[in-house]
């Protein structure tokens, strides 16, 4: 981004994972303007305060809380953190009715106060959210899209640089022909990261510092159009057989949103995984 430029984001939810991915926009300086927005003005009043009393150590950005929709208005990012959190022995499925209502209540509202923007999704379960907000924005394609397995990508890398004694940066798909990088190494980075989110959750009641991490690296692509390939939600439109329904592949991200999913050659044992996922989704939408 040069300097001359803008770049306004809004956060709409300021739970524990809204806030810290405000904070880490303004640590690493990857907004101009950031719009705190919450149906609770007191508490966006609160944070924002709370935030800019940081702001003589941090690049210069203006921050604005509201309850306001119409400060949405010239946003070029909508970060949407909104719904209600993940409890210990919960799944991420079992959130799906209460935030699709969320859901169903705000993005309408969104679109109408600020048609150019992008929406980012975060809140879970991620994939449905996704659906349902690229249903009711009506945007073009790859305008709306979620943070996808982004966060669960990092955390596989994390335990296998582990296994092998590799700095997780270095840790990227061509690496799979890597000499000391066993199946075993593999399957048991893929169980541990299966587990990490109930972990933490049973341990301090949610996590909001690695997706906040993760929303920033999203947030800095789409700023910098740096035009990456990450791993996001967005909804399908035929890729591998799928259709109207969102799930995490790989994209291409910029400025503009995703510009197209990466076609990726799957075995048929890959194949059937993911169909089988879209379907676990497909059911539970129809119970809703």
């Amino acid at each position: 981004m040069l300097k001359s430029e803008t770049f306004k984001v809004a956060i709409v939810g300021l739970g524990r994972v809204g806030m810290t991915t405000a904070y880490a926009l303004l640590l690493k300086g990857l907004c101009t303007e950031l719009v705190l927005f919450s149906r609770e003005l007191a508490k966006a009043e609160g944070e924002k305060d709370d935030l800019t009393h940081g702001a003589p150590f941090y690049p210069h950005a203006t921050v604005t809380a509201t309850d306001k929709f119409e400060d949405l208005n010239g946003t070029d990012l909508v970060i949407f953190t909104a719904g209600c959190a993940q409890q210990p022995g919960q799944t991420r499925l079992d959130l799906t009715k209460q935030n699709c209502e969320i859901v169903a209540k705000l993005i309408p509202k969104i679109v109408r106060e600020a048609p150019q923007t992008l929406i980012l999704m975060v809140a879970n379960p991620l994939d449905l959210m996704t659906l349902r907000a690229t249903e009711l924005a009506h945007l073009a394609p790859g305008r709306v899209f979620g943070s996808g397995t982004l966060l669960d990508t990092a955390r596989f890398r994390l335990h296998l640089s582990k296994a092998i004694s590799l700095n997780p940066q270095s840790i990227h798909k061509p690496l799979l022909s890597f000499p000391e990088m066993s199946p075993d190494h593999i399957a048991w980075s893929l169980a541990e990261t299966r587990k990490d989110a109930g972990k933490i959750i049973s341990s301090k009641g949610a996590t909001y510092y690695g997706i906040a991490t993760a929303v920033s690296h999203i947030v800095e692509t789409i700023m910098r159009n740096s035009r990456k390939v990450l791993p996001l939600s967005t909804v399908l439109t035929g890729q591998y057989g799928l259709t109207n329904i969102a799930l995490s592949l790989p994209c291409i991200l910029g400025r503009s949103g995703v510009e197209r999913v990466v076609d990726l050659p799957l075995s048929l044992e890959e194949t059937a995984s993911l169909h089988a996922s879209a379907q676990i989704l497909k059911t539970h939408l129809d119970e809703l």
